[in-house]
């Protein structure tokens, strides 16, 4: 159950949440191998910061998830979100087939979302989806506590796949 009254505080998942490291293999290949990629989500590590930081905001925030992860991964999603202990929140993904760029995306979810309720912070590692909320006037944290991945900015905004 939610309370409505609570802010909200919404984080990424892919290098924000979850170390991908591992999985960037698949997209350092041509062509990119997208099933082995979110296949291998479940195995990825959790990063320190952005968990510790997504209990922090749970003490006075609705905590919820936005991530440009497809719809297929949210079983995987939802099993390692509560593997890490991380708060129950409802996960925004991307439908199946929409290749738009993440900033699009995410920006879209986040002026539906605080058309209702306040948004107190995103959380995100994408420059992109940052700087796009920042000018609408989302307060935002740039989760900087992940090595940084050509093959996965190239993913997120040229090719609408997380």
């Amino acid at each position: 159950m939610t309370d409505d009254s609570r802010p909200l505080a919404v984080f990424d998942l892919d290098n924000t949440l979850a170390d991908t490291a591992h999985r960037q293999r698949y997209l350092e290949r041509t062509p990119r191998d997208w099933d082995a990629f979110f296949a291998a989500a479940p195995q990825d590590p959790p990063l320190a910061e952005g968990i510790a930081l997504a209990l922090r905001y749970a003490e006075e925030c609705e905590v919820v998830y936005l991530t440009g992860r497809p719809e297929r991964c949210r079983r995987d999603t939802a099993d390692w979100l509560a593997a890490q202990g991380l708060p129950e929140g409802r996960v925004w993904m991307r439908r199946n087939h929409d290749r738009r760029p993440a900033r699009r995306t995410k920006l879209e979810i986040l002026r539906h979302l605080a058309g209702t309720r306040e948004i107190r912070v995103l959380v995100d590692d994408d420059e992109l989806v940052c700087e796009d909320a920042e000018r609408v006037g989302f307060t935002v944290v740039r989760a900087r506590w992940a090595a940084a991945s050509a093959e996965l900015k190239a993913a997120q905004e040229r090719e609408g796949r997380t």
